[in-house]
């Protein structure tokens, strides 16, 4: 498994925010400490984000399996990552 960069770069790249599991009421609920983040400009320095979990780790919302779309993912392929949901598990299920 690779080792997925805090970057704004990835966070571009993720599909998180396109994923079933990722709820409309989890997006609203993590938007503001979410853009705290995307505001300060570096989200390398960031403990946790709700997005980009292959780097962050799970989600403090995200609580049932509703469909995943890690193995579409570029930021996923490119870090040569092999499980699904890490928005549910630290490393991936």
């Amino acid at each position: 498994m690779g080792n997925v960069e805090k970057s704004k770069e990835n966070l571009s790249k993720c599909m998180c925010m396109k994923c079933p599991s990722y709820t409309f009421a989890c997006k609203v609920k993590s938007m503001p400490g979410n853009m705290v983040h995307m505001m300060k400009g570096d989200v390398s320095e960031a403990e946790h984000m709700e997005g980009l979990f292959c780097a962050f780790g799970k989600s403090k919302c995200i609580t049932d399996k509703k469909g995943c779309v890690c193995g579409e993912c570029e930021v996923y392929i490119e870090n040569n990552l092999s499980d699904q949901y890490y928005c549910l598990d630290q490393n991936g299920k």
